[in-house]
């Protein structure tokens, strides 16, 4: 596995309710932010999001 380094801003709430949803969970930050990332649907560039085709939203 290639490892890559990110570094990103958040407010002090958002960092608190990461540290408590990890600990509670018994995961790493990381690996909380990696499920969250898995969990996101796969799309190519320039396919249209769900939000912009009429179609896609009736069926909803």
């Amino acid at each position: 596995m290639k490892n890559n380094f990110l570094q990103i801003r958040l407010s002090d709430r958002r960092m608190s309710k990461l540290r408590e949803y990890s600990a509670i969970e018994d995961k790493t930050m990381t690996r909380v932010l990696e499920d969250f990332i898995d969990s996101l649907p796969t799309r190519s560039v320039g396919t249209p999001h769900a939000a912009n085709n009429p179609v896609d939203q009736e069926q909803h």
